[in-house]
């Protein structure tokens, strides 16, 4: 699923691996106001997120993300999973991966970080401080950041 957020000319692809409904809805109301155009897309599982990534099936015209936000706590394929695939592959390997996670466990940092995450955020739980992360996310990672436009291979 893919829906266009904010404004601007050359849209950013994003995205978003994550299984909670109520996280995806609170990611596109941050969204919202972005200062980029956003095509946000969804996966819902690890699974579901390799065969977008690899262009399969459904998801063969899939356009490339110049950034993911993963959760490491995902079904069918956990999101360190995930991240480790996405990694090894040198077609993949530099997309930027920000990891968006409920977990604060010292062990999910250290071993995302270990796996080239390009950053760990822990969910907060509450309302407020979610958009607030997410929208920090836009600021500097969309907004700041110069994403790499092509792969890496």
């Amino acid at each position: 699923m893919m829906e266009s957020i904010g404004t601007g000319a050359e849209p950013i692809e994003v995205l978003l691996v994550e299984d909670s409904p109520g996280d995806v809805r609170l990611t596109r109301e941050a969204f919202k106001d972005a200062k980029v155009l956003i095509n946000l897309h969804v996966a819902s599982d690890g699974a579901e997120a390799m065969a977008y990534l690899g262009r399969e099936g459904k998801y063969a015209s899939a356009p490339r993300p110049d950034l993911i936000l993963l959760d490491l706590n995902l079904p069918k394929k956990d999101g360190r999973e995930v991240l480790a695939e996405l990694k090894e592959s040198p077609a993949l390997k530099c997309i930027p991966v920000v990891v968006l996670t409920t977990s604060a466990s010292e062990a999910d940092i250290q071993g995302s970080y270990r796996q080239h995450a390009n950053c760990y955020i822990t969910k907060p739980v509450d309302l407020e401080g979610f958009l607030k992360v997410v929208k920090s996310i836009d600021s500097f990672w969309l907004s700041v950041v110069r994403l790499p436009g092509v792969p890496c291979s």
